[in-house]
């Protein structure tokens, strides 16, 4: 392909909280570019994007949507991103190959503090970005209001180049601040040019000379021709528009109302003219735009389709991607692009584009990968969020069970931010995300692609216990049976550790009153017992001493004194005054300032200790609280904190320490317990 044909690809993500509305902008594009022939809708459950049954039950995007088109000659693919935070992994994964975003949002001043952490991460990541003011016509707000709590969430400089018309309380069209044209907006048709109201004559030429003198910040001769009141050309002010937006350093702002296709042609206009091109993408990844070099691209999602089928969505980085390619050693098998749940097959892919691949088995989500025989940096990937949230799984059907691993490993390549364990302790399978609605996703994706239906619980708190003093115990096995008999004999020293230092296992016999090659079997039989000590759980900070013992020449063997260690420590260590421990967790909470103090109380309001808070760098207008809490109280944590914080509140967490649980709950807890036979 020619560099112009490089020129002439696009690809868009589509970004932004749920239900603003960015799935109903994608079926408007399409449907404007003449990619449908009819616009579908979410409660129809019709539309390209949210096409899995998962998202269309519930009335939201749960993974990415692919969908490409064609608009004034350029080729666009836009890539539907979720909105829902539960899913803001699979967003994070898809904009790493993005070469510009969209991020819709709706006009309510409350909601805008919810794009923060998305602004963060295209500021990070240096990704251009335009704002879509969704919903204009159902604001209680003006637009200036709107526009002002955006600047205060976003790092980058916002630029408006629409100034709304209003009739009584009704948006009704725009005025192109580059152009200077006003417009009516028509349902499902173009807007009309219309002579510019003399009423906002005035706050027109406010709201351009302010784009103007934003844009001059970067721009020493538009500069000098504000200062010598020089009208600059509209070409002037497009390519401004284009090297700001391109570098990052500015983010236009359109408005409109995707439902009725208001707005969404000069959104369109803007994608082509100003967004940036794909080799000004890949060289601020530091790669060479070299079209006949090697292939390089990377994997932005990874699908099992309904036929079971493989399919590995890639951006190519570099090189020209060809129907039977060998990339890092596998040959691919088919070359798709994607229209929704449709795969439409085609021969070759070049620089910029983003397209499906077939039969790539152990390509994971994130991975570089080369038709090159020589080795090749990894391109960088976005961090993996860590896990938050918890249930054990079980199959309904036990013959399931040696299904399960399987069905959970396709899970995960689907959706990374997905977690499996079998704990060591309390021995469930957990399966752990981003929280409730995340899990239940992913368990109807196991029911209806795997037929692996499951049942559900809290995962166990896995307990510890430990003692308080010190003792001294007996223990003898002897056992006669018609053949040799089994006689072990100990005496062992019982005594706490301190906390952390987990198992400690010592001998001072002398005079060989227990012969060597059975001592190991003495240190067996106390491990075995700490497994599940006199409360029922596993036994943690305790050192153990053989201190002496006797032994029968014939009947005696390493078994009959595991047997005897065993006898000793059941008898001893009800002597030792045995306390109940719970893991407690490190947790670091990050919230905006405004909602610090409710952070606080919700920490401490679930037994858990502050340590501090700062203000977070990079981060405008946050704060991280430092803390410990209990494990226990972990389970339902996110969705509290995400419910007093507008959604975006998120913590990371790492095991701690063990402290004493107190004494109350304690009780309630071995009672639970009992009741339960696990004692």
């Amino acid at each position: 392909m020619s560099k112009n044909g490089i020129t002439n690809t696009r690809n868009v993500a589509i970004v932004g909280p749920y239900s603003s509305g960015k799935t109903t902008l994608l079926e408007s594009i399409l449907s404007v570019t003449g990619a449908i022939s009819r616009k579908g809708n979410i409660k129809d459950g019709n539309t390209v994007g949210d096409s899995s049954s998962e998202a269309r039950d519930r009335s939201m995007s749960v993974e990415l949507s692919v969908a490409s088109t064609k608009y004034q000659d350029i080729n666009l693919t836009f890539l539907d991103c979720p909105g829902s935070v539960e899913f803001a992994q699979e967003t994070y994964n898809t904009l790493v190959g993005a070469g510009v975003a969209i991020v819709v949002c709706e006009p309510v001043i409350e909601k805008v503090l919810t794009l923060a952490p998305l602004f963060k991460f295209l500021d990070d990541w240096s990704i251009p970005h335009l704002v879509f003011i969704n919903k204009i016509d159902r604001s209680s707000y003006g637009y200036m209001e709107i526009l002002q709590v955006l600047k205060e969430a976003s790092n980058r400089l916002l630029v408006p180049q629409q100034y709304p018309i209003h009739q009584e309380d009704r948006c009704i069209g725009y005025i192109d601040l580059v152009t200077e044209q006003a417009y009516h907006y028509h349902p499902n048709s173009p807007a009309d040019p219309v002579p510019l109201p003399d009423y906002l004559a005035e706050s027109e030429k406010a709201a351009r000379a302010e784009m103007l003198e934003t844009l001059a910040d970067f721009d020493d001769h538009l500069l000098e021709e504000l200062i010598e009141e020089i009208e600059p050309p509209q070409s002037e002010i497009l390519q401004d528009l284009k090297q700001e937006l391109s570098a990052d350093l500015i983010v236009p702002v359109f408005f409109g109302m995707a439902e009725s296709d208001y707005g969404v042609r000069p959104l369109l206009d803007a994608l082509v003219k100003e967004a940036p091109s794909p080799e000004i993408t890949t060289e601020r990844r530091g790669l060479k735009v070299e079209v006949d070099g090697d292939t390089i691209v990377q994997v932005l999602k990874t699908y099992f389709t309904s036929q079971g089928g493989r399919l590995s969505l890639v951006r190519v980085w570099q090189g020209q991607l060809t129907d039977g390619m060998t990339l890092n050693g596998e040959r691919t098998g088919g070359i798709y692009q994607l229209m929704g749940q449709q795969q439409i097959p085609i021969n070759q892919a070049s620089v910029g584009e983003i397209v499906a691949i077939g039969r790539l088995e152990t390509a994971k989500t994130g991975d570089t990968l080369t038709n090159s025989s020589q080795s090749i940096e990894s391109l960088p990937q976005a961090d993996k969020i860590a896990p938050v949230y918890a249930l054990a799984i079980a199959p309904e059907n036990r013959n399931d069970e040696v299904k399960l691993s399987s069905a959970l490993s396709k899970l995960l390549a689907e959706d990374p931010s997905l977690h499996w364990e079998q704990h060591g302790d309390t021995r469930e399978v957990i399966l752990w995300g981003q929280g409730e609605v995340h899990l239940q996703v992913a368990l109807d994706r196991l029911r209806r692609k795997y037929s692996l239906s499951m049942t559900t619980h809290l995962p166990q708190v896995p307990y510890k216990e430990t003692i308080r003093r010190s003792t001294n115990s007996h223990g003898r096995y002897k056992h006669q049976s018609g053949g040799h008999g089994a006689f072990g004999d100990v005496y062992l020293d019982i005594k706490p550790l301190s906390r952390g230092e987990g198992f400690q296992f010592h001998q001072t016999i002398v005079g060989g009153v227990v012969p060597k090659q059975y001592i190991p079997g003495v240190e067996t039989g106390v491990r075995e017992y700490l497994q599940h000590g006199p409360l029922g759980f596993p036994v943690v900070d305790v050192d153990v001493t053989l201190t002496d013992g006797s032994h029968h020449s014939v009947d005696s063997s390493e078994q009959a004194f595991k047997q005897a260690a065993r006898i000793a420590m059941n008898e001893g260590m009800t002597q030792c005054n045995p306390v109940l421990l719970e893991p407690v967790l490190a947790i670091t909470v990050s919230v905006p300032t405004e909602f610090t103090s409710k952070a606080l109380q919700l920490i401490t309001g679930r037994r858990g200790q502050i340590l501090g808070y700062d203000s977070i760098s990079g981060w405008k207008g946050w704060d991280k609280v430092s803390g410990y809490l209990p494990q226990a109280e972990m389970h339902n944590f996110i969705i509290d904190l995400r419910s007093l914080t507008l959604g975006v509140g998120f913590f990371d967490w790492k095991y701690n320490h063990l402290q004493e649980v107190p004494d109350k709950l304690a009780d309630n807890i071995l009672a639970t317990a009992s009741s339960n036979g696990k004692k």
